[in-house]
């Protein structure tokens, strides 16, 4: 069986996909039928959890280096601050990277071509999927680029191409949901005011809203906001015609235009994500309100969560059954999500009684109140970070040792110069006992070839909720597969299964 696997579409996602795969030790081909890489800043908020993901390949500051840590969220009403949220506080003790990153996507696709070109990869430009068959074996694409067309056998071929995907058109899959009827506008801008710093600021004034946050350190800023309803059906609208309504909701004096778009937010998921040896990741998969910037942190987690399982298969290190629950794991969070996130831009958006108490009442007043409960900052910074995203329900998650269970994201632990996450970029399974693993339990699991990690006990762990000598069975991507309160190694061997003729316990 071939073993390479074809990347259709050289996005976020796609570029992502192709590092992990690569520092797999997965040969690839990644093809995007753009002649260039992406121009304008476009996708803008790098979350935390992605950032660890990108910490696990030896590229998170680096990344971080190259973009502006926002730190604070700015709230007001007419002009008038209301509240700040530090997201520094928030997330503190919870993530190495407790902040949001602001990188606009066409610097980020460099970065990301740049360490995919230093690995020996490069992207094929104006190279279209044409066409795509596939058996049990393998899939079969056809590939035009230019006036000529290749044929290419490949073990996978993964969909990284958008939200109008040729390969999910291919495997005929529905992408049902809806559009939003209110247009929008985002531009970014050089302008000067007194909310033009490192920040992001959300600005509530009668039924509209703008947000504001950095773009780049040569100091243009992004808005975001509502169309004017009168222009709503104009053809080729421009900034000009929204430039009033933007100034008059932020109090910014804007000198010149950047870049400016419009557009119609949808929120669609896909009927399957997968279907023999074909997948469907980012937009190809699931595309919703801009509402925290989810959106290509979703993808990138996709990316993620499918190439160490596909590096174990062709390695057979893992039967092909463990790529199903790339989409019991992935639609699970995407369906959520939008969901979610659906319900979220509704309430800020409609114009009606909800809209009115949402921007009127409770931004201005109750959630101020809210976040003075430290309780409130932290749900606040899981959620908007994907820190807490958890795969509970999937077969590859088992057993509860404290607070943690199978599914968990492992809690990131640092103290008396510690790290727990340091040990994560081995990008395999491995074991982590906080406290003191037995000798009989070290020598039992000697032939498993899984690394063993002990952290000394201590308050912090104690307050991440895991359980003092317990077992921790760690995926690739630091999510919690296995725990047992019980150090026995048999306990291991029955989690894995498919593994039980390659990995016997000598005790």
């Amino acid at each position: 069986m071939t073993k390479n696997v074809l990347i259709v579409g050289a996005g976020p996602t796609g570029l992502v996909l192709a590092l992990w795969l690569t520092k797999l030790g997965i040969p690839l081909r990644i093809i995007d039928k753009n002649q260039d890489a992406e121009q304008n800043s476009r996708a803008m908020i790098i979350h935390a959890r992605t950032l660890e993901f990108y910490q696990q390949i030896g590229i998170a500051h680096e990344i971080v280096a190259n973009g502006i840590i926002i730190e604070k969220i700015n709230l007001w009403k007419n002009r008038q601050r209301l509240t700040s949220i530090y997201l520094g506080a928030f997330g503190k003790n919870l993530s190495p990277f407790p902040f949001l990153l602001s990188l606009p996507q066409d610097d980020h696709e460099k970065l990301l071509i740049h360490y995919l070109k230093q690995a020996g990869i490069e992207v094929e430009r104006n190279t279209e999927l044409v066409s795509l068959s596939q058996n049990d074996e393998k899939v079969t694409a056809f590939l035009k680029k230019e006036n000529e067309t290749e044929m290419l056998e490949c073990a996978f071929l993964l969909g990284c191409d958008g939200a109008s995907s040729t390969v999910r058109h291919a495997l005929n899959i529905d992408f049902s949901g809806g559009t939003y009827s209110q247009l929008y506008y985002v531009a970014d801008v050089m302008a000067e005011g007194n909310i033009a710093n490192e920040d992001i600021h959300v600005n509530l004034h009668r039924n509209e809203f703008a947000i504001v946050f950095p773009v780049r350190s040569s100091g243009s800023l992004r808005l975001i906001g509502i169309v004017p309803k009168q222009y709503e059906n104009k053809k080729n609208i421009q900034f000009d015609d929204v430039k009033s309504h933007a100034i008059q909701n932020t109090g910014l004096t804007i000198s010149k235009v950047n870049w400016f778009s419009t557009y119609h937010s949808h929120h669609r998921v896909a009927e399957h994500f997968k279907k023999g040896r074909v997948f469907l990741l980012g937009d190809a998969a699931h595309i919703h309100s801009p509402v925290g910037g989810q959106g290509m942190n979703t993808g990138i987690g996709d990316a993620v969560n499918l190439s160490w399982k596909i590096a174990s298969v062709i390695k057979k290190s893992a039967p092909f059954t463990i790529l199903d629950t790339y989409e019991t794991e992935r639609m699970a969070f995407a369906r959520r999500l939008v969901s979610t996130t659906d319900r979220a831009f509704q309430a800020i958006t409609n114009i009606g009684l909800i809209g009115n108490f949402v921007r009127n009442i409770f931004f201005p007043i109750i959630f101020p109140f809210l976040t003075r409960f430290d309780c409130v900052k932290k749900f606040l910074f899981q959620t908007i970070s994907q820190i807490k995203i958890n795969y509970h329900h999937s077969a590859l998650s088992s057993g509860k040792s404290g607070k943690i269970q199978g599914g968990d994201r492992l809690p990131w632990i640092r103290y008396n110069k510690i790290d727990n996450y340091q040990f994560l970029t081995h990008l395999d399974w491995q074991i982590h006992i906080y406290g003191t693993a037995s000798n009989t339990f070290k020598k039992s699991i000697e032939h498993l070839n899984i690394k063993l990690h002990e952290f000394s006990w201590g308050e912090p762990v104690a307050q991440a909720g895991l359980k003092k000598n317990s077992i921790y069975l760690i995926r690739p991507d630091g999510y919690v597969g296995y725990t047992n309160s019980l150090q026995k190694c048999t306990t291991i061997k029955n989690y894995f299964g498919f593994y039980q003729e390659k990995k016997q316990c000598s005790g």
